[in-house]
């Protein structure tokens, strides 16, 4: 019989061995992702029985009965001075399989992360739309934490969150955090969303923009004074912009691109890459800050020339993924691989040695 002691010792010893991620599957030992790489820790490989052990120590009876009608579920388990874990359980062939990802419990600042100027200023603004994009487990979840606990600190305001499920629990400070989680306190993101526009609030964190009332009310919400914070998951500014609008109908997209560009007013784009060592991985960030050639170029569906209009642009904030990628390569922190494969244009990097690059 596997005990809760015995679960919480695996993901403390985990997280202090820097995991971002814990895997339990039958026939296999457990295994953690390191820097990006799966690694298996030596020890008793998992029965089904195990993972049954398992599933009863982490789920309430309410938890278990949503798992056994859906055959799967996201939710927050927690070490209590340790780390937050976002877990889903879910049914495969054989068994089940859990996948733990690790939430530290400190909330690290815009500074701490070494956050560019426009980030922060975003994270000052009082309305519109702001979203943070990038490929699951590159650090959207904290990026949005840190702004928002910058929020918390510098202004008095009422901030309203809707996850899937709750990362990172803020603290009181200035601000009144209320924070809400799908099917524990809202059944959907729309649903809460459109109930936030009826309870007073200054900020509204999404989660995830996932379908078309969702993005349309957020839109709404941006253009009616909010300060709405969301994620997707796109490579760049342009992407971004180009899955909104291909969500809705072809009808509906003259208006949405006007919503668009009036109400955006920054994309935050991030990966995190390996280091040269290997030994680590860095944040190799896109930041776009809508001004009034990128609100055009929206509004005329002229997206594909957004990225040489932020090339033009830096001085405002902004910074193209290729110039920070660039950066990270000159100071050594990636090798030429690793900025050729994540570029926009990799041929800029092929055809010129970095130390040529301003």
């Amino acid at each position: 019989m596997i005990t809760r002691d015995q679960i919480n010792n695996l993901l403390t010893q985990s997280f202090k061995g820097n995991a971002s991620d814990i895997h339990l599957s039958e026939g296999y030992p457990p295994i953690v992702r390191i820097d990006g790489k799966l690694q298996q820790i030596k020890g008793k490989v998992l029965s089904k029985q195990d993972l049954e052990d398992v599933l009863v120590q982490i789920l309430d009876d309410y938890q278990m009965e949503r798992f056994q009608k859906d055959l799967e579920l996201d939710f927050g388990y927690a070490v209590e001075g340790v780390a937050h874990f976002r877990t889903n359980v879910f049914n495969k062939l054989g068994g089940y399989g859990i996948a733990f990802r690790a939430i530290p419990e400190q909330i690290r600042s815009l500074k701490e992360l070494m956050m560019p100027q426009g980030v922060i200023n975003l994270a000052r603004r009082h309305e519109g739309l702001v979203l943070v994009t990038g490929p699951t487990g590159h650090g959207k979840s904290t990026t949005l934490a840190a702004m928002i606990d910058l929020m918390n600190e510098e202004r008095q305001s009422h901030i309203i969150t809707i996850e899937d499920p709750i990362e990172y629990k803020h603290k009181k400070k200035n601000c009144l955090i209320q924070q809400r989680e799908l099917g524990h306190h809202t059944h959907s993101f729309s649903a809460a969303l459109r109930s936030a526009l009826r309870e007073d609030p200054d900020i509204i964190l999404v989660g995830e923009m996932r379908d078309l009332e969702t993005i349309s009310l957020a839109l709404t919400a941006a253009e009616t004074g909010h300060l709405v914070l969301s994620t997707l998951h796109t490579r760049n500014a342009p992407d971004t912009i180009n899955r909104i609008i291909d969500v809705f109908p072809s009808t509906q997209q003259g208006q949405v691109l006007a919503q668009i560009s009036s109400s955006l007013i920054g994309v935050i784009s991030q990966r995190l890459l390996p280091t040269t060592g290997g030994d680590g991985r860095v944040a190799a960030m896109e930041v776009l800050i809508a001004n009034s050639a990128i609100r055009n170029m929206i509004r005329e569906r002229k997206i594909h020339q957004i990225l040489s209009t932020m090339q033009s642009a830096t001085s405002e904030g902004m910074i193209p993924l290729d110039d920070h990628l660039f950066q990270l390569l000159r100071t050594g922190k990636i090798d030429r691989a690793t900025a050729m494969k994540y570029a926009n244009d990799p041929d800029r990097f092929f055809s010129k040695p970095a130390a040529s690059r301003s």
